[in-house]
């Protein structure tokens, strides 16, 4: 299977990393990548009590949990720079197949 690359102006093939997954035990929502992306891959959800995930409505109400989940992956440019401010570092990346 071949991967998506591109051709530096070096001369250098480099084949980019797209968002994959996000580990929600890991992430804490603190919306550090959410920032990074100008290109609104990611979207900040709530978890309830019992694990399912939801749009959050409100910024002031209390939730149990805030994780971050990809709501957009189609338009991920492969710059990893979500990943780059987790602190946590809990994004996953993989190249895209041809």
């Amino acid at each position: 299977m071949s991967h998506f690359t591109v051709t530096l102006p070096s001369g250098v093939a480099w084949t980019p990393n797209f968002i994959a997954a996000i580990n929600h035990d890991k992430c804490i929502g603190c919306g550090r990548c959410f920032k990074t992306c100008a290109r609104e891959v990611l979207q900040l959800m709530a978890v309830d009590d019992d694990g399912e995930m939801f749009a959050i409505e409100d910024e002031d109400e209390e939730y149990e949990k805030k994780v971050m989940h990809i709501a957009h992956p189609e338009n991920c440019v492969g710059c990893e720079s979500c990943n780059n401010n987790c602190a946590r570092r809990c994004i996953s990346y993989a190249p895209k197949a041809m």
